[in-house]
């Protein structure tokens, strides 16, 4: 039957592999009308039927997600048929080369550099994600840099520098430091690669300016303490140790009441040897004197 078949059929891959397929119910469409897609990826490949389709409120087929697609350099077919009442109604075929609908990744590690003196600021960054470009050369980039809204001052974005660059990297001449900034990039084909010619998704935006000095003031008055309490350890462990050696090199008194010297030995020695001759002659002169 006439406007039976499905319209506006679309297909988006995006994260590198991953691709939805939707699509809207034919004018004529009624209640019990249901689609099927099938679909053919490579020219050897076999046709094969969506694995999760996305439903509406009736119940129907109005679209289908897809998982681990690979991108080649030919043609995808896409067939959708359906029934209605038990019966066939007008099937929908299309042919999409599935680099021309993927959505660009945003381009990867932003990085800004900036020098307050020569109000310059070096923004770098490295190409977006695919399954099958590998050349930097293959895309070109749109980079955005506003100057955000000052909450204190009342003062919305001053200002707003937009250019398309064919490097993955460009030089933010107006910089101030006073001021806060943000970038955000997204990326394109170059024009000689199998690259969609549609704009990629924005990465998410870097801040810059005002907020990053304000971060180093900040860390810059916890480093400070840190290292005054870190050198004063130091300091009373340095003279701790000087007073522990200095005491360890300095010899006790003897005291003369536990520890006699090696004369008092010898004068007592001596004393005693006396003694004992006295005794002796002392116990002669009593044995001659009892004869």
């Amino acid at each position: 039957m006439n406007e039976t078949a499905i319209a506006n059929f679309t297909c988006v891959i995006f994260n590198v592999s991953f691709m939805n397929c939707t699509w809207h119910v034919g004018r004529t469409a009624t209640e019990d009308t249901q689609y099927f897609l099938y679909w053919r990826p490579l020219r050897n490949e076999d046709v094969t039927e969506c694995q999760n389709y996305i439903k509406d409120t009736c119940g129907r087929h109005i679209g289908c997600r897809f998982q681990s697609v690979t991108i080649a350099n030919n043609y995808a077919y896409f067939l959708v048929n359906g029934s209605r009442g038990g019966q066939s109604i007008q099937s929908y075929e299309k042919k999409i080369m599935l680099y021309q609908i993927e959505k660009l990744t945003p381009p990867l590690n932003v990085t800004v550099d900036c020098t307050e003196a020569s109000h310059r600021c070096s923004i770098w960054w490295q190409p977006p994600r695919t399954s099958h470009v590998k050349k930097k050369s293959c895309f070109k980039y749109e980079i955005v840099i506003e100057n955000k809204a000052d909450a204190e001052k009342n003062t919305k974005t001053a200002s707003k520098t937009a250019a398309i660059i064919e490097d993955n990297s460009y030089l933010y001449e107006s910089f101030s430091s006073e001021k806060m900034y943000s970038a955000k990039i997204r990326a394109t084909d170059a024009g000689f690669c199998l690259v969609s010619s549609n704009w990629g998704e924005w990465s998410t935006p870097v801040e810059f300016g005002a907020q990053q000095l304000t971060s180093t003031s900040s860390y810059m008055l916890v480093l400070i303490p840190s290292l005054a309490a870190g050198l004063a350890i130091l300091l009373c462990m340095t003279v701790r140790a000087y007073f522990k050696k200095t005491s360890a090199t300095v010899p006790r008194p003897r005291d003369p009441f536990h520890q006699p010297s090696p004369m008092d030995f010898q004068i007592e020695y001596m004393n005693l040897f006396k003694k004992q001759e006295t005794e002796e002659i002392t116990d002669i002169e009593e044995v001659t004197e009892c004869k």
